[in-house]
């Protein structure tokens, strides 16, 4: 099951980064965009805590979701597109380059933790880490949870 729906989001994320969406909702998108994110980080998570057993080829996709998605996913907040049910703050568009910045940052840990996903747990371990400081990163100053 989750082999399934990583693939479909390996598969549906680049396609949301590099097709043209205009008609489609920029807060929806980086909404599913995000859920992605989530399954992806949740899969990986499990297997360094040991709550699931490390698959190499799971691990690998997993990272590649956490690689692809930055880009596509920065170019989902055109000015205005905030509403009460999205968890984007105001310092996105604020500080644009900064909100870049780490969504690079998390492309490059992600694209140098691939390999050691797929090589062995103990090698997955620290570039897990590595990729999640970049999700703290962005959520701490940039997201504003909603309840």
């Amino acid at each position: 099951m989750f082999k399934s729906c990583l693939r479909m989001a390996a598969v549906l994320v680049p396609l949301l980064a590099t097709t043209s969406l205009a008609a489609a909702d920029p807060i929806e998108i980086r909404q599913t965009m995000m859920k992605s994110v989530g399954a992806a980080t949740g899969v990986l998570g499990k297997m360094v805590k040991g709550e699931m057993p490390y698959d190499p080829e799971l691990a690998s996709l997993a990272m590649r979701v956490l690689f692809v998605t930055p880009a596509g996913f920065i170019t989902q907040f055109p000015e205005g597109a905030d509403s009460p049910t999205s968890e984007a703050g105001p310092k996105i568009w604020e500080d644009r380059a900064g909100f870049e910045k780490i969504a690079l940052d998390m492309q490059t840990a992600a694209m140098a933790a691939i390999p050691a996903a797929g090589e062995s747990l103990d090698a997955l371990k620290p570039a897990f880490g590595a990729v999640a400081q970049n999700c703290r990163a962005c959520h701490e100053p940039y997201r504003v949870k909603k309840n």
